[in-house]
């Protein structure tokens, strides 16, 4: 089971200006976007709105889940995952 959990969006945001070389003056120019809204979220201290979300994510031409999420594998399919390879390393 892959459960989405919501990471900071500053990370990997800030990653991808950095990777084009963009300041955040320049990146909310490209995205029409207010350079104090991505000032803020780039600190933690708010989220960009669903449209604002898929509207970066096109940018960098990549997925929302990518930008916005992290992926989380419940550890119990983990655990049965490894428990089925030894299974079948048995037989």
């Amino acid at each position: 089971m892959i459960i989405l959990k919501q990471c900071k969006e500053n990370e990997r945001m800030i990653e991808l200006r950095k990777q084009k070389g963009l300041t955040q003056k320049q990146l909310a120019k490209e995205l029409q976007l207010d350079q104090s809204m991505i000032s803020c979220v780039e600190r933690g201290k708010k989220e960009f709105g669903r449209d604002n979300k898929v509207k970066i994510a096109n940018y960098f031409s990549v997925s929302v889940e990518y930008l916005f999420y992290e992926n989380y594998i419940n550890e119990s399919l983990k655990i049965q995952n490894q428990i089925s390879n030894l299974y079948d390393q048995q037989s």
